[in-house]
Formats: C-alpha cells, sequence, structure tokens
C-alpha cells in the first residue's frame, strides 16, 4: 500500500542542497524528474497508486497574496494579510509527510521573511513559483534551498510586457537566479493571441537550461474575467497548438520537459491550494463558486484528515504524473531513479 514517508528531522539547512532530500529518499513507485515533475514507475499502475494514496503529492501554500505585477490573468486578486510565521509553522507541521510545496502568492519573494519561510520547509521538495523581480535580492539566500524556481514568461518582451508586467525586470531576476545556481523552470499563459510567442518561450527556455516550460490555460476569475472571449482555447486547440510546439521542440532539439494542462473532466479540481488563512481547497472545481471547493483548514487538522473527503485524487494523481495532461518529458537528461521520492504516510 503506498504510504508517505516520515517527515525529515531538523537539521542546519545550511548543510545541505535542496536536491540531496529526494536523494536519499527510499525508493517507490513515484519520483521527481531533472524536468522538475513527478513521473511514474512503468512497473507501476496510476489507479493503483491513487487509489491507495493517503495524501497528496504536491500543495500549493499562498504566503501572500500580495503581488508587484497586474497580470492580465491573473486569478488571485482578493487580498488576505500575509499568515504569520507562527501559522505557517502550524500549516507546514500539518503538511507533514507531503513530498513538494509550492510556496505561492501572489508574488512570494515581496514576503522579506521569504528565506525563513522556505528553511521552515526544509526536508521538502520546495517549488517557489515567481515573477523574478525580487530575485537580485533573494536569489542567493535561496542558493540549494529550494529545488527549483519556476519563473512566468509568456516568451518575447512584447508579448511578456503586455500579458504579464516587465520582462527586462523578470530576466534581471532570472540572470540573478542562474548566477546563483538555481535550478530554473518557466510557466507561460497562454492565450490565442499568445499562440505564435510559444516557440520563442520554449527557445528562452533551453537557453536558459530550465527544467521544464509548463503551459498554462486561463480561467474565467478574477483578472481574466476581462479577457476577451476569443483569447480563450478550445481543448482542441490547445492540443494542436501542444503538438505543434512538440514537433518544433523535436526539429530543434529544445530539451526542457513541456508540459500543457488543459481543463476537462480529468483535470479538474486536481490542485490543493492553501489559502493565507490556511484554508484547503480543491482547485479548479468548474461550478463552484471562484472555483474553489473548501476542504477544511491546515490551521486545525493535519493534511491527511483533510485528503480523506476530498474527491478528486485520481485527478490529482494523473494529473501530477502527467497522465491527464499533454506532457513531453526533459530530453538528453533522463528521469534518474535516484532522485525518487516515497509516497507514503504514517
Amino acid at each position: 500500500m503506498t504510504t508517505y514517508s516520515p517527515s525529515v528531522p531538523a537539521v542546519d539547512p545550511a548543510s545541505r542542497s535542496a536536491s540531496d532530500e529526494w536523494n536519499s529518499r527510499t525508493e517507490g513507485p513515484v519520483f521527481f524528474t531533472d524536468g522538475h515533475h513527478f513521473h511514474l514507475m512503468s512497473s507501476s499502475d496510476l489507479e493503483t497508486v491513487a487509489a491507495e494514496a493517503t495524501g497528496p503529492l504536491s500543495v500549493i501554500l499562498q504566503v501572500t497574496k500580495r503581488c508587484n505585477f497586474d497580470c492580465s490573468f491573473c486569478s488571485e486578486t482578493l487580498q488576505e494579510p500575509d499568515p504569520t510565521l507562527a501559522a505557517l509553522e502550524r500549516i507546514r507541521d500539518n503538511l507533514a509527510g507531503v513530498p513538494r510545496v509550492f510556496l505561492s502568492g501572489g508574488e512570494p519573494l515581496l514576503r522579506r521573511d521569504i528565506v525563513d519561510i522556505v528553511d521552515m520547509f526544509a526536508g521538502t521538495v520546495i517549488g517557489v513559483p515567481t515573477n523574478a523581480t525580487r530575485g537580485i535580492q533573494h536569489a542567493r539566500a535561496l542558493a540549494g534551498k529550494v529545488a527549483f524556481v519556476n519563473v512566468g514568461l509568456e516568451g518575447p518582451r512584447a508579448t511578456t510586457n503586455r500579458v504579464r508586467g516587465d520582462y527586462d525586470k523578470v530576466m534581471e531576476g532570472v540572470r540573478a537566479f542562474q548566477d546563483a545556481g538555481l535550478p530554473l523552470s518557466l510557466s507561460a499563459v497562454v492565450y490565442r493571441s499568445t499562440l505564435t510567442a510559444l516557440p520563442f518561450a520554449l527557445q528562452i527556455a533551453d537557453v536558459l537550461d530550465a527544467g521544464k516550460l509548463k503551459l498554462i490555460l486561463p480561467l474565467k476569475k478574477g483578472n481574466a474575467l476581462d479577457l476577451a472571449a476569443q483569447e480563450f482555447l478550445t481543448v482542441k486547440e490547445a492540443a494542436e497548438a501542444f503538438d505543434r510546439l512538440a514537433e518544433l521542440r523535436t526539429a530543434y532539439d529544445w530539451r526542457p520537459a513541456l508540459r500543457l494542462t488543459a481543463w476537462t473532466p480529468d483535470t479538474e479540481g486536481h490542485m490543493i491550494v492553501v489559502s493565507p488563512r490556511g484554508l484547503a481547497s480543491a482547485w479548479p472545481v468548474y461550478d463552484a463558486p471562484d472555483l474553489l471547493e473548501p476542504l477544511g483548514n491546515l490551521l486545525d487538522e493535519s493534511i491527511t484528515a483533510i485528503w480523506a473527503r476530498y474527491r478528486f485524487k485520481r485527478n490529482h494523481y494523473a494529473k501530477y504524473l502527467g497522465q491527464s495532461i499533454h506532457a513531453a518529458s526533459r530530453t538528453k537528461r533522463p528521469p534518474s531513479e535516484r532522485h525518487s521520492l516515497r509516497i507514503t504516510h504514517a
């Protein structure tokens, strides 16, 4: 039966790199790859792993709702106070055993204490989604402590500036991350009007030696309610765009992993998002208010209890294992079993 490994005893974070943690875990059916995503061993069965799991592979924890960009697709426009370090410690304790935590926002690097928060989650595979504009301030302090930073970038300057924010500030932060030796991935929100920019986004990802390029379709919430209807791709159009980009990836030997999630019944509710108040919700649930289905509060109960009432378990595992989405693995650096993460929970 799939169980979670016990949480790792606290050690001096300065004494080890972020990658040491998953390299040292016991072998299991799921491992974490150089493409910064999970992969299921060929000898394992998704249905069995999902049915027997007693906790999630990945959780998104919003450490702030504040942001210095005003992205045209942003769904997180309603503000909340930042959680205190004490509240985050309580949430951390209740997330014990979850293999990966995204310390998200808003823009998480706006928190001056972000390194303290990262240290708090030592022993977990930590991803930090960021617009990189505070990279210069935090890059060196984050080095060796996070598995990767995931930088939002829609491609060339004009496209990124129109969709997200200041391309040049983003790239200043990206260079700071590179100088500090932080592993990078990129994510791009895809509109119909940005389809022609996707090859440039993948070229940039390749030049940066990014682990992956994650393509995201907007959802009608927050700022995205103001997007023109024609900007939203159909599921078929998204699949065709992915296939074209995958062909170019092969033709030009671009190496980052490539992933695209379309909003279908198989991906509904696959994310577990934790708000600054500790509220855990399934996202996106298409007929729920604000696309969020409440699950409980991680200030009050464990992720195991919340998982027990979560009704999208299969969708969660299928998505994070790349089986309900469009996915191509990183090339020239095949996943290694030494990066395995056992997914077990006492």
